[in-house]
């Protein structure tokens, strides 16, 4: 008996021995389970397909992802001016409007500041009026000088041409008198060459003898003359010189007016940077008293009374809740049929039973990895593809009165068709 009848022949007696009651054995369960698996199979491609049809069908036209946050702005207050805070009027998570006053710093040493900016631009305002008076005063005397040193000058050439007359007067005298005395003494030695001979009396010698001497004293006059003359007129050339020097000094009135002007805008200049220092100490002392920038709700807040604040540290932050929007991180492969204005259902975990909807506001123009601290270098060599994802603003319709807050996780599906 070959072995497939043995195997038969033991199988038979199996079950004859089997009484009716007893469970099938391992051996007959196993061609049944073989029998059943193309059918369990089957069952199994068909629910697959089913679940896949499902999916597909249910995704069709549709975009979703789970990485979306609730976004909105941080409007981050600082002080505008170093200073001590005196008051902290508001608290952490307290709901604020713009223009409500936040903290207030000391402002003692702020009134003393814009105290000596005042000072300093009346002082720069007297000055200024100081050097118009001296502008004025400058171009009224210079022109009176002018004509003063014209007229010097026309009196001191008047003055050389009449000294130069009476010298030449004083030598014409001179000439005359030398020639009178040359004349009287020929007389003189005639009449004495006469009185030797006995001709003449003594008292025409003696006549003649008082005529020499008058013609030498009126020649020693003429001759004191002429050099009393000739001494004034080189007194009256240095004065002409002083009064063209003056005259000159006076022609320089326009350079003085011009320095008077420069003066005038100097001083001017000075009026203008005091105004601006006032100012600035204006500005300074209101921002003594930091008002909220916008509406909204306080975070953040790290200030207390009796600190030291400058303007490169925060104090707080104010959150405004009237413009929210959400920022899905989109997988690069799904951006293909993504557009501006498509319509947008959105689903915050903070409130999962409810549907706000939304449209695409805009995509960004880069992936999120290019902005990051250290972005890919794929040209080193060691490169791994990573599917990346791009950032997509979603702008909420309507919110339903949600109270969303910036950092909430969502999911949004976008209607791509």
């Amino acid at each position: 008996m070959n072995p497939a009848s043995q195997k038969h022949a033991h199988a038979d007696s199996v079950r004859d021995t089997k009484g009716a009651g007893d469970p099938p054995s391992s051996a007959e369960i196993a061609p049944a389970r073989r029998r059943n698996a193309p059918r369990v199979a089957l069952v199994l491609v068909a629910a697959a397909i089913a679940i896949g049809s499902s999916v597909w069908w249910l995704h069709r036209g549709k975009e979703s992802t789970d990485d979306a946050q609730v976004e909105g702005h941080v409007v981050t207050v600082s002080a505008r001016t170093p200073g001590q805070v005196k008051k902290v009027l508001v608290s952490d998570n307290q709901i604020v409007k713009e223009g409500d006053v936040l903290v207030e710093l000391d402002l003692d040493e702020l009134k003393a500041r814009r105290l000596v900016a005042e000072a300093d631009r009346m002082a720069a305002e007297a000055s200024l009026e100081l050097s118009r008076a001296q502008r004025a005063l400058t171009e009224k005397t210079t022109v009176a000088g002018i004509r003063q040193a014209r007229g010097g000058a026309s009196q001191a050439a008047s003055v050389v041409d009449t000294t130069k007359a009476q010298v030449e007067q004083a030598r014409a005298d001179f000439a005359s008198a030398e020639s009178r005395q040359k004349l009287t003494v020929k007389e003189f030695g005639r009449v004495q060459q006469l009185f030797g001979e006995g001709s003449v009396s003594q008292a025409e010698l003696d006549l003649r003898q008082a005529a020499v001497d008058q013609s030498n004293a009126g020649l020693e006059l003429a001759r004191a003359r002429l050099d009393g003359t000739r001494a004034m007129i080189n007194g009256t050339y240095g004065g002409v010189e002083q009064a063209q020097g003056r005259l000159v000094a006076a022609l320089t009135a326009p350079q003085q007016v011009q320095a008077a002007d420069a003066q005038v805008q100097l001083t001017q200049a000075r009026l203008e940077q005091t105004r601006a220092a006032e100012r600035l100490a204006e500005l300074n002392l209101s921002y003594g008293v930091v008002r909220a920038p916008a509406s909204g709700v306080v975070s953040r807040k790290n200030v207390e009374p009796g600190s030291l604040v400058t303007p490169d540290r925060p104090i707080l932050a104010i959150v405004p809740l009237d413009d929210i929007w959400v920022v899905a991180n989109f997988k690069e492969d799904q951006l293909g049929d993504i557009k501006n204005g498509q319509v947008v259902k959105i689903e915050v975990d903070s409130f999962a039973q409810q549907v706000l909807s939304g449209h695409v506001e805009s995509i960004a123009a880069a992936t999120g990895a290019r902005f990051a601290l250290l972005p890919p270098d794929n040209a080193t060599g060691n490169f791994v593809k990573v599917v990346q994802r791009v950032p997509v603003r979603i702008r909420i319709d309507n919110r339903r009165g949600l109270p969303l807050r910036p950092g909430m996780s969502a999911e949004v599906t976008v209607q791509i068709q």
